[in-house]
């Protein structure tokens, strides 16, 4: 299975998956899959279609909202708090490394009014390095 770090109770993360791996989360207790990463974004990644189809097949929940790396914009933010408000359990969010699906999973969060100390902390427990994005994590949050 993909190496999966925990962020939270709600949320972890994971570079790329295969739909095997979907399997193994299910097992795990994930009860949605978010998909942050770009069909055809690297040669031989899986497509997120085929993780659907396996993920709605087992009855979790898929996602996807992809990001490029141009950014993030205030519409893939709102879709990631949409799904964070929506599942009721652990949610698993995957990308090529993890760090765009944490990034976003913050920027959410502090959407939310979450306090941007807690995010950073939270990240760098799962070995993620938010410092870069305080001022846009305070921005959302209002702390700023």
């Amino acid at each position: 299975m993909a190496s999966i770090r925990r962020i939270n109770d709600r949320i972890s993360v994971a570079p790329q998956i295969d739909p095997a791996d979907v399997v193994e989360a299910a097992r795990a207790g994930f009860v949605a899959i978010v998909n942050n990463r770009p069909d055809d974004e690297e040669a031989g990644q899986p497509e997120g279609e085929s993780i659907r189809t396996v993920a709605e097949t087992l009855g979790l929940a898929y996602h996807a909202i992809p990001i490029t790396h141009a950014g993030f914009s205030a519409t893939q933010v709102e879709a990631m708090r949409e799904v964070l408000d929506q599942v009721d359990g652990p949610v698993l969010a995957y990308c090529r490394s993890g760090t765009r699906s944490t990034n976003l999973w913050a920027l959410a969060e502090a959407s939310r009014g979450e306090h941007p100390a807690g995010l950073i902390e939270q990240a760098a427990g799962a070995g993620y390095d938010l410092n870069g994005l305080r001022p846009m994590l305070d921005a959302l949050s209002g702390k700023a």
